[in-house]
């Protein structure tokens, strides 16, 4: 199997080897071939773009390799939701993802079973925050307050006016300041 083998770390005074010896050594006992080793020194994992990750990526989506390996999930991706697209993006593409501390390996049942697993629980925490905004909303509504974006303040005459005039919904809402739709709206075209 070819993999790549993927490190971050968050400082330039950490070392990157304390992550990449051990991938080394399983990647070797495992009789993996390493086709590259991915470094990110200083960056967030925080980002989903990163130099590092970007080609890791990149070899991914060209099927350079079949595998990537990291000692952690928090060094690939800081977010739940990073981190189920990559997985969700890896299995498409046919390609394993392997966490050695968190003891997850998508090519075999147990690994496929948590991946499962971190999906359904994006999903639960992706429905909670629907039904949070939901609410927000209606109780917004409920208070009477307008929701969305302000209301564009302009003399509505002034836009009849010109329109009988000949203007061009265009020519009325640069003249006007506002957006042509607004205008549209307003003369009900």
């Amino acid at each position: 199997m070819r993999v790549g083998l993927y490190c971050r770390v968050s400082t330039d005074v950490q070392s990157i080897e304390t992550q990449l010896l051990p991938l080394r050594e399983y990647a070797t006992r495992r009789g993996f071939i390493i086709v590259g080793e991915y470094r990110d020194v200083g960056v967030s994992g925080t980002k989903d773009r990163r130099p590092g990750l970007d080609a890791l990526m990149k070899a991914a989506r060209t099927r350079d390799i079949d595998a990537v390996v990291v000692v952690r999930f928090d060094r690939f991706a800081r977010s739940t939701t990073h981190l189920v697209r990559a997985l969700e993006e890896f299995q498409q593409l046919g390609v394993d993802f392997i966490s050695l501390n968190d003891s997850v390996d998508t090519s075999t049942a147990m690994g496929k079973m948590v991946y499962t697993f971190l999906a359904a629980m994006y999903e639960f925490e992706r429905n909670i925050i629907i039904e949070r905004v939901k609410a927000g909303m209606d109780r917004v509504k409920k208070q009477g307050k307008h929701i969305g974006r302000p209301r564009a303040v302009f003399d509505r005459d002034k836009a009849r006016l010109m329109h009988k005039q000949g203007l061009g919904v265009r020519r009325i809402a640069i003249k006007l300041g506002v957006n042509r739709e607004t205008v549209r709206q307003a003369l009900k075209i």
